[in-house]
This record gives C-alpha cells, sequence and structure tokens, in this order.
C-alpha cells in the first residue's frame, strides 16, 4: 500500500536525470514504439491494437497518432482497435475507451466474456468466480473471428516476472498458446515476423517502458486519462494488505467495516480483481514522485488475481491471456 509521502523528500531523487536527459530518454523510448506500431503495420495483414482504456494502452495510443498522423492531420491508425469486456469493468474507464476512440476516428471491437458465457464456450465454477480468468477464452474467439495475424498490447517487462521473459514480437502456435522456452531471438531490432497458417504475434511496443516512463511520458504528453487515476474519496476495506473497493460486485464480508480513504488506482481492470492504493496524488508529476518511492510493482500493490502463486500469470499466459 503506497502512503501519501512528502514530496520534499525525493527532490535531491529528481536530480539524478536532468530534465534534458529524461527528456532523450523518453524520445528513445518513444521512436522504438512508434518503428514497432509501424513494422506491425507493415509486416502483417490483419493486426489489431488491445485497447482497454487504461493508462498504457493511452499512451500507445498516443505513439500511434504520432507514428501515422492525428484526425487533424488527415491520419488515421490503420488497424481496429480491440476490447475484451468481462461486464465489470469500471463505467469511468469504458466511457473513456468509447470516446477517445471515437475522438480518434478508430474502428472500435468489443467483444464480451459475457457472449461467450452465452454461448457455452465460458462456463464460471461458482457465480462469484471473477471473469477475468476467461478472458483468454473471448479473446482467442475474436482472434478467430476477425482472422486477426497480429495483437498489439500494452504488457511491460516491469509488471510482472512472466511477462520479463517474452520478446516484443511473441509467437503464439495455432492454439493461441505461448511456449516460454521456444522464443525467437531479437538481435539488434530485428524481428521475426513469419507465421504458419493459423499462428499469431503478440507484439508489445513498450515492453521496455517502465511504469515510471509511463507516468513521465504522460505528464510530458498532456494525455488524458480516466479520473480513478488520480485521488479521489472511495469506500474500501483491506483485506490481505490490499484496499479492495466496496462495490455490487465486491461487497462486504460479515464482521467487515468500509473505510472512507483518499485513494487512486495504478491499474485499471475488472471491478473483481483490481484495487486502488492510498494517495493523495492528483496530478501525473505527483504520481511520478509516488512512483519514485513506490517498492512494490503496480500489479503486485493493486491485482488480487496475480497473488494466487507465483505461476499464475505464466500459466494464463500458457492459455492465451494477454
Amino acid at each position: 500500500m503506497n502512503a501519501p509521502i512528502n514530496a520534499n523528500l525525493l527532490q535531491p531523487m529528481t536530480h539524478h536525470r536532468p530534465d534534458h536527459l529524461s527528456n532523450a530518454h523518453l524520445d528513445a523510448l518513444e521512436e522504438e514504439t512508434i518503428f514497432i506500431l509501424r513494422e506491425v503495420a507493415a509486416a502483417f495483414e490483419r493486426p489489431t491494437l488491445l485497447f482497454s482504456g487504461g493508462k498504457d494502452s493511452l499512451v500507445m495510443l498516443k505513439c500511434a497518432e504520432k507514428a501515422f498522423g492525428s484526425p487533424a492531420n488527415g491520419g488515421k491508425i490503420p488497424y481496429p482497435l480491440l476490447m475484451i469486456d468481462t461486464g465489470h469493468n469500471f463505467h469511468e474507464v469504458t466511457d473513456f475507451r468509447d470516446a477517445r476512440a471515437k475522438e480518434l476516428g478508430a474502428d472500435l471491437i468489443v467483444r464480451s466474456v459475457e457472449d461467450s458465457m452465452a454461448r457455452g464456450t465460458v462456463r464460471l465454477a461458482h457465480p462469484g468466480e471473477s471473469r477475468n480468468v476467461h478472458q483468454s477464452v473471448t479473446l482467442l474467439e475474436a482472434i478467430e473471428e476477425f482472422r486477426f495475424d497480429a495483437l498489439i498490447g500494452g504488457a511491460r517487462r516491469d509488471e510482472e516476472k512472466a511477462r520479463a521473459k517474452e520478446r516484443i514480437f511473441s509467437h503464439r502456435d495455432s492454439f493461441g498458446q505461448w511456449q516460454p522456452k521456444d522464443q525467437r531471438p531479437e538481435l539488434w531490432n530485428l524481428f521475426n515476423t513469419k507465421l504458419q497458417p493459423g499462428e499469431h504475434f503478440r507484439v508489445f511496443p513498450i515492453s521496455n517502458w517502465t511504469e515510471l516512463d509511463v507516468w513521465q511520458y504522460i505528464a510530458r504528453e498532456q494525455i488524458a486519462l480516466p479520473s480513478l487515476y488520480y485521488t479521489h474519496k472511495r469506500e474500501v476495506v483491506e483485506r490481505k494488505g490490499l484496499l479492495v473497493p466496496v462495490t455490487p460486485l465486491t461487497p462486504l464480508k460479515t464482521g467487515e467495516v468500509a473505510e472512507l480513504r483518499d485513494v487512486r488506482f495504478r491499474t485499471v481492470g475488472d471491478i473483481t480483481c483490481t484495487c486502488p492504493v492510498e494517495s493523495l496524488a492528483a496530478t501525473p508529476e505527483q504520481i511520478v514522485l509516488e512512483t519514485l518511492a513506490a517498492d512494490v510493482s503496480e500489479r503486485g500493490a493493486t491485482r488480487m488475481d496475480d497473488k494466487t502463486s507465483e505461476a499464475s500469470m505464466e500459466k494464463r499466459k500458457k492459455d492465451g491471456y494477454f
């Protein structure tokens, strides 16, 4: 849990990276991301960009605008946006997603886990089970429906151990599965894009970014985000070291008492497994300072579904998860 911090304590730390060096670092990351986005457009016939309305996908969209031109200049992202919706997402995020896609004139495809449940391809073990773990099924169904050969995602290597193992161009077999011991080398930024029928790639243009890089870029580019990313008052209850939001989907248990706290979300996802952290940060610059002081990754601090075991994310990725 992140407690509010004294910004004055962090001033000496910021001196280790003067503004011109920080901008040079962000420029290099942006250039790499733009190169990868253009490489996908050139190398694949039916790519799509995974777009949740979260901060990482919004950073990718900003880079895509720079790669292909903004609507104001007659440009358009040359592939559709794809969202796999559990049906339990924060409305602030899905509303922002729709508005941003409309602003860009981008084609937005939404496929729902609820539709997979209606078809019988997803069956919950019990009514209260998180739908987050079943996104893989709906994603693979969307890949088959649209015959996507490349899916661009916003995963970063600093988030979690399994993601640190992945290449930027991550090969998936005809079952949509990832084999961590069978990754293709990527020397000198030469990406292997060869596919056999039925296979596809997951591509991660911001693999080399960190959470700090993302927030510094958001601050520099003045990227608008859903309000959940900034401090707000919310009823929460503490469970196993996490602040669980009190909602109809995550109600209080017997004997629990809700507290009204100042919180923000470091990452946004399914309501049933995404937790906020305590924070008074109201601007990207203030979040940069908090991130410098954080000693737990954003997923480790906020995602209940990643805490089941050390191998939980790797297993989900092998089964076709992002």
